[in-house]
């Protein structure tokens, strides 16, 4: 049991990353509890949802591909964060739109949820219980989008960037140790 909360807990990290930078963007702008609320509710849905979408891209994959879709959901972990860590060095890509509502907030949502989409095709074959991930990722996405949105306004930008550089990094590493633990049979 304790590796698997190791493993939970190492998918629902480096998925937090995520959303506390884009949060923290939000945040520089100051956040009632009303928005907190919303940003926190729509974050946490989307990361669910695209890992459940995940989740069924995997086992259909796994049907056709067997043991190679486990490592082909590895390394779309190691892209998306490769993806990720691009993205962060980028530059402001977003600057000037809304991302606390509207049309705005859906983009964004789905946006930092693409990451989950990859959790959720490998969640399957790194050996945790899908419903404990599931709650575990939804308490993250919620924790960490309360404490960007809190900070946003103290920490700045530079926060911002840094925060998503470092999700893709544990999102690559995540990618990396699950397939060699799944490779070398340990844990799994």
């Amino acid at each position: 049991m304790g590796a698997a909360a190791l493993k939970i807990a190492v998918v629902a990290l480096s998925l937090a990353l995520d959303v506390f930078a884009v949060s923290v963007g939000v945040g520089m702008r100051g956040a009632g509890i009303a928005l907190k609320v919303r940003i926190g509710a729509a974050f946490a849905s989307a990361e669910i949802g695209m890992t459940l979408i995940g989740v069924l891209i995997g086992k259909v994959a796994g049907l056709y591909l067997g043991e190679a879709a486990a490592y082909l959901g590895f390394t779309a972990l190691v892209g998306v964060g490769a993806y990720m860590i691009y993205e962060s060095r980028r530059g402001d890509a977003g600057a000037g739109f809304d991302l606390s509502r509207g049309w705005g907030l859906v983009l964004a949502a789905l946006s930092i949820s693409l990451d989950s989409l990859g959790i959720g095709f490998s969640i399957l074959f790194i050996g945790v219980p899908l419903g404990v991930s599931l709650a575990c990722i939804g308490v993250a996405s919620i924790g960490s989008t309360a404490l960007g949105l809190t900070l946003g306004k103290a920490l700045g930008k530079r926060a911002e960037e840094s925060a998503g550089a470092w999700a893709g990094i544990v999102l690559m590493a995540t990618g990396l140790g699950f397939g060699a633990l799944h490779y070398f049979h340990a844990g799994m």
